[in-house]
């Protein structure tokens, strides 16, 4: 794990950029929290996140007073479906463009800076420990978040963490987890997410797989929890570069896996070789219930920790955008752009996963064209490059005029740049998953997909009618003598 022990390196670590609470602080400073009292978790909370999460950069929701439960255990939704708030948690200006933003994860994956966590021997994740006959996951306020969901989801903004038994490499992963029982947990990994590699590690030998889950921690290491950072890299690792310091942990009593200082609600157990019960449905994040009721692994909990006054966290997946949509698309944006780059792709000038999508399911490109083919390049290496084959469904490829996060323009350029004839290609037999409702089964989760290039012809760029559109110079000037009066 690498982790750094030095007395040091642990007095300069700071809850501010670790604490949920310190991160719900900044958010109420700026306006973004709306309270919520007395709505109760069998209907009410889930209604009203849905509610909020319909609008990209609606605010933030915190519940408390819930029915049933003592005043303090609250929930906390609706987190990063907003650029602004997202900005703030890396700690970039509150105003910066959506192409900003993903110019930031550009440079978080090229710099690739890592601070190794240090481990610490308590924290306020400690406050409560339980073990035995006192674990009850349902001390927690746990809503049913849609009304047919198959039960209550206490892991949606989690950080899952394994441990692989050949190297140690330690691995965080958001994975869906349902709380059944006092002690009993489910987590559902799909094939190939590492989560699931290192369970069959543990189970082809007959051992059972150690596993902790926190289910309230700061934002910016639940987002790295959702990112795909490469097989045997550590997660803690990437969330110190992305913070600017060591993560703080302490080390589970049953499992010894490592879990954040700060967390508001934590368990850990084991998951025994073919130990399933039934998992779901629960509404998932291309909105639709795909999946349904299946047997998933079994966790059973010997450790719950949770502070005082606890927040659950919840990025909740439905129709998009949601958390689980909204931020992952400005990182994948970033990603898509940089291995369009590495493939030798020249002039990509933006690049933007629309949330309407999924963050996966709807990728534009811009270029300033250079040579005949360019635009049809660039899509067909968007589509299968890592960053954006999975559960892929269209990619547009725009000029460099074209604020690819600008949905009314890249449709104008679908509109009046694109040729059906000429224009676009269809894929098939393209990586999918059974989360996709129009995957060809669910035993051969794969899809087709189309890229469209909404490009100028480059053969009639120099005599393609002109734009409709104030120069600069006017532009400049009149904003010069009105600006106080103009929209920005």
């Amino acid at each position: 794990m690498g982790l750094n022990t030095s007395l040091a390196a642990a007095n300069a670590a700071t809850s501010a950029k670790q604490d949920l609470r310190a991160w719900l602080a900044m958010m109420e400073a700026a306006g973004e929290v709306t309270h919520v009292t007395g709505a109760e978790r069998e209907r009410e909370i889930g209604g009203i996140v849905d509610i909020f999460q319909r609008k990209i950069g609606n605010p933030l929701v915190l519940f408390d007073e819930i029915p049933g439960f003592p005043k303090g255990h609250r929930i906390l939704a609706n987190l990063l479906t907003s650029v602004r708030r997202i900005n703030m948690t890396v700690g970039n200006s509150p105003d910066a463009s959506e192409i900003d933003l993903v110019q930031h994860w550009r440079r978080y994956m090229k710099e690739a800076k890592t601070i190794a966590p240090v481990e610490v021997t308590s924290g306020p994740v400690m406050d409560n420990v339980a073990t035995g006959q006192d674990i009850d996951l349902f001390r927690i306020p746990v809503p049913r978040w849609h009304e047919h969901d198959g039960g209550y989801y206490i892991g949606t903004g989690d950080m899952v963490i394994m441990r692989d038994p050949d190297t140690g490499w330690i691995n965080y992963g958001a994975y869906r987890v349902q709380a059944h029982d006092k002690n009993v947990a489910t987590v559902m990994c799909s094939k190939g997410k590492h989560g699931d590699m290192i369970q069959r590690k543990y189970h082809e030998r007959g051992q059972p797989c150690p596993v902790a889950v926190v289910c309230g921690m700061h934002p910016a290491l639940f987002m790295i929890a959702g990112l795909e950072i490469p097989h045997g890299k550590n997660e803690y690792d990437a969330a110190g570069g992305l913070i600017g310091e060591p993560v703080q942990v302490i080390r589970g009593p049953k499992t010894g896996l490592p879990i954040p200082a700060y967390a508001e609600i934590a368990f850990e157990g084991f998951i025994h070789p073919n130990d399933k019960i039934d998992e779901g449905p629960l509404g998932e994040w291309t909105g639709y219930y795909a999946g349904g009721l299946k047997k998933e692994p079994v966790i059973r909990v010997e450790t719950m920790m949770y502070r005082n006054d606890p927040i659950l966290l919840g990025a909740i997946p439905g129709i998009p955008p949601d958390d689980d949509s909204f931020y992952r698309g400005s990182y994948r944006s970033g990603a898509v752009w940089n291995q369009l780059e590495a493939a030798g792709v020249p002039e990509v000038k933006g690049v933007w996963s629309h949330a309407a999508g999924g963050s996966r399911l709807w990728l534009t490109v811009a270029i300033k064209q250079q040579y005949g083919g360019h635009a049809k390049q660039a899509g067909l290496i968007a589509s299968q490059c890592h960053a954006g084959a999975y559960v892929n469904r269209f990619v547009v490829v725009v000029d460099d005029d074209i604020d690819p996060a600008d949905m009314d323009k890249v449709v104008w350029a679908m509109c009046t740049r694109f040729d059906p004839r000429e224009d676009m290609e269809l894929l098939r037999g393209c990586w999918s998953s059974a989360l996709d409702p129009m995957a060809y089964s669910e035993r051969d989760p794969r899809n087709a997909r189309v890229v469209i290039d909404a490009c100028k012809p480059f053969g009639r760029r120099d005599t393609f009618p002109i734009v409709v559109r104030a120069s600069e110079e006017v532009e400049a000037l009149v904003r010069g003598k009105f600006g106080a009066l103009l929209p920005k």
